[in-house]
């Protein structure tokens, strides 16, 4: 169930990151609800592996809301790339 939590937490981690940093993001909504689920695993391992939570604990919508920024900032970036470059 955990599993779960963390996929709906990274859903609405997704939605305020797109919020946070508004702009024409390449794929748009559906990449960027991607991004807030990965954002969420990501963070949920992270703080799996420093401690923070135990195992089969999702991050908090905070630290997913963090890790999804984090996420879309280095997607930003390398789509970015792409898009000059061809």
């Amino acid at each position: 169930m955990g599993f779960v939590w963390t996929i709906i937490i990274g859903f609405i981690a997704g939605l305020i990151a797109k919020f946070l940093m508004p702009g024409r993001d390449p794929g748009g909504f559906i990449i960027t609800t991607l991004l807030g689920i990965l954002g969420a695993l990501v963070a949920t391992w992270l703080g799996q592996a420093v401690g923070w939570y135990r195992a089969g604990e999702g991050a908090g919508l905070i630290g997913a809301v963090v890790g999804a920024v984090i996420v879309l900032a280095i997607y930003r970036m390398v789509a970015g790339r792409r898009a000059t470059s061809t």
